[in-house]
């Protein structure tokens, strides 16, 4: 992608209603998933976004339902966000002041680099590489803003 299109505040920017599309490459056994879904951002009780994520995984051929749960708290200042798992722990910070960002996130020996992009007011992408002992994977969600 060439150009980012900067985020001034990010909680706004995310609010509301996104298509969610994403593939999955394991890069060790050539395997390869598709997730299809729903994100929706919605307000979190003192203050923030609470990340709902669901649809279909579909993974060598077989398809089951899939879901996720994430907060999104408000960062040092308006364009930077606080991601943490549903039970609070840390996941990762998140600017998207520029348009872009990248970030880390260390689980057990494998790391996840994650990489952030903003298309435009209505979509953006994440595209996590994860290298380690256990896992070699490439998960890429192209996010469409719905309404």
């Amino acid at each position: 992608m060439g150009e980012f299109w900067p985020v001034p505040d990010a909680l706004t920017y995310l609010a509301g209603r996104w298509r969610a599309e994403r593939t999955v490459r394991d890069l060790a056994s050539e395997a390869t998933g598709e997730f299809s879904g729903t994100t929706v951002f919605g307000p979190l009780e003192g203050g923030g976004l609470l990340h709902r994520e669901s649809g279909t995984f579909v993974w060598q051929s077989v398809p089951r339902p899939a879901e996720r749960t994430l907060r999104f708290l408000p960062g040092s200042s308006p364009g930077r966000v606080d991601v943490r798992f549903a039970d609070g722990r840390p996941f990762h910070d998140l600017d998207l002041t520029s348009g872009r960002h990248v970030a880390d996130h260390p689980c057990s020996a494998d790391l996840y680099r994650g990489e952030f992009t903003v298309v435009d007011e209505d979509h953006w992408r994440t595209l996590w590489r994860v290298r380690g002992p256990a896992k070699d994977l490439i998960l890429t969600t192209d996010y469409a803003r719905e309404g």
